[in-house]
């Protein structure tokens, strides 16, 4: 299925285009991140559809005012470095009885300096897919009942910057690197999605996961911004460039591949895959990880081959059971 299916639809779509004529009037989504940037958008975007949203956030208050402006999100609490706050978020939705139509792992971090969290995990692994893993598989009941749900891990291009280390994922013995660690925490979202929807297709879910462009949002708090106009994303006033073409791209673009990968029925049938530009992505040419980091690449790039690895997937699933103390 890893290969473009012609959507119809450009790099310079935005989520209200992918949205039109879908009413999502009746279904229940629940957005990580979802009250800053492309979550944010991702929530504005479903409520205008007419979806129930829930957005969960380490601190309440913050997501509260930042989704002022969208009318009738449900905020609640939840840190994804914290098992237990996991755990419990999952506890209060499971109870409220409600099928969950719509997952999207939107929250992350990026090339933050070596931080680790309370077990000793190193943060961008332990935030964008071990704290995404241990939420969606505590909220697969609420998605089986949907009998028709759709799980989108929100990956990036930054894949291409490293695999997965099944021996030292949370660099216990190598050197750490900023975007290394980034690249293998991407790595493991598109991974995830390959071994979910494998998993679960049976019981009516599907996986996606999803490259949003590159948007200079919040989550780029950890680049230089000279660094970041040099690699080509700002331009001499230090201002983010809007070109869809090199990927490049707005808010409302950026989200746009991940609202549709959640919604579409353009994808019924599909899953397991990995999207760009609001279409399936092909298979990249190398297998090689690119230490080139910060730098537009024009154009789709595609997925690396050893993030759609299957055997790959399922020794990252096992680990995280593992590291999860799941088994």
């Amino acid at each position: 299925m890893q290969t473009p299916m012609g959507s119809g639809f450009t790099a310079a779509s935005t989520t209200d285009d992918v949205l039109d004529g879908i009413d999502l009037n009746g279904k229940v989504a629940i957005v990580t991140g979802g009250y800053s940037g492309l979550g944010k958008e991702t929530v504005r975007a479903f409520r205008a559809a007419g979806a129930e949203v829930v957005v969960p956030a380490r601190d309440v208050a913050r997501a509260t005012g930042e989704l002022s402006d969208v009318e009738g999100v449900v905020v609640d609490e939840l840190d994804l470095l914290d098992p237990a706050s996991i755990d419990a978020f999952a506890d209060r939705f499971l109870a409220s009885g409600r099928a969950l139509h719509v997952l999207v792992n939107s929250a992350g971090i990026m090339a933050n300096p070596l931080t680790r969290d309370a077990r000793g995990y190193e943060s961008q692994f332990a935030t964008n897919h071990l704290g995404h893993f241990q939420l969606t598989t505590r909220l697969l009941p609420a998605l089986r009942q949907a009998d028709g749900a759709r799980v989108v891990a929100v990956s990036s291009r930054g894949h291409r910057y490293g695999a997965v280390d099944f021996d030292d994922p949370n660099f216990r013995h190598r050197t750490y690197a900023p975007y290394l660690a980034y690249g293998q925490s991407k790595t493991a979202n598109v991974l995830f999605a390959v071994e979910l929807d494998e998993r679960e297709r049976a019981n009516g879910i599907r996986a996606f996961a999803v490259h949003p462009g590159s948007i200079i949002t919040h989550l780029a708090r950890y680049s230089n911004r000279e660094t970041l106009r040099q690699g080509g994303f700002l331009d001499e006033n230090y201002e983010p460039i809007i070109d869809p073409a090199r990927g490049l791209k707005t808010v409302e673009q950026g989200a746009a591949t991940q609202v549709w990968c959640a919604v579409s029925p353009q994808l019924d049938g599909y899953g397991g895959v990995y999207c760009e530009d609001v279409d399936i992505a092909a298979v990249h040419t190398s297998d090689v990880p690119d230490t080139d980091v910060l730098a537009v690449t024009p154009g789709p790039f595609g997925v690396l081959p050893y993030a759609i690895d299957r055997d790959n997937a399922a020794r990252l699933w096992a680990l995280s059971e593992e590291l999860l103390d799941l088994g």
